[in-house]
């Protein structure tokens, strides 16, 4: 409903009536409206953080575990053009909804993205030079933007998944050490 008609012009009983259930039973586990457009995008955090706590570690280099991420972001919006609009427009919309209660999952995810980078930088097989946190903005940045484009486009289901690694070889052939590079 969020990307059918705008978060604003939205009313929650026209979301209950979508999802089959009562007004109020929106309220049984949302405070408002606000709250359950944020869980939306907490939700999807959640998974990929989940995921990087479970299977991310039978990945073994850094490089694998980055286009792990890449992957994962983008296949877990693929297919749901509706909620990769709603995540990546109209939550943004509201500053304060991002801050107040996105910002602790979303930062939590932003730095497990780094600490891949940083480990790869230890291990000598991503380059010293970048930050790792920039490096986690920018990964984070490229995969917001194909998100964005393709949710406001007339691209076709699987979009996101070619789309993951082409953005896995850029990522990746930046990062990589380069021979006579200024550390």
């Amino acid at each position: 409903m969020f990307a059918k008609k705008g978060f604003h012009a939205t009313r929650v009983s026209e979301v209950a009536k979508a999802a089959g259930v009562a007004d109020g039973t929106i309220y049984l586990y949302f405070k408002s409206k606000e709250q359950l457009l944020v869980s939306l995008f907490e939700d999807r955090i959640e998974r990929l953080l989940t995921f990087l706590r479970t299977a991310l570690p039978t990945a073994t280099t850094a490089s694998d575990k980055l286009r792990r991420i890449i992957e994962l972001q983008l296949g877990l919006l693929d297919g749901e053009r509706d909620l990769a609009e709603v995540v990546t427009i109209i939550l943004r919309q509201s500053t304060k909804l991002m801050k107040e209660y996105a910002a602790p999952k979303f930062t939590a995810y932003l730095d497990a993205i780094a600490r891949v980078v940083a480990d790869g930088q230890a291990s000598g097989e991503l380059r010293r030079d970048i930050s790792p946190h920039l490096a986690a903005r920018s990964i984070f940045g490229a995969l917001d933007g194909i998100t964005m484009t393709w949710a406001l486009g007339k691209a076709d289901r699987g979009g996101l998944t070619r789309a993951a690694g082409q953005l896995a070889e850029l990522v990746l052939r930046g990062l990589s050490p380069t021979p006579n590079a200024k550390e």
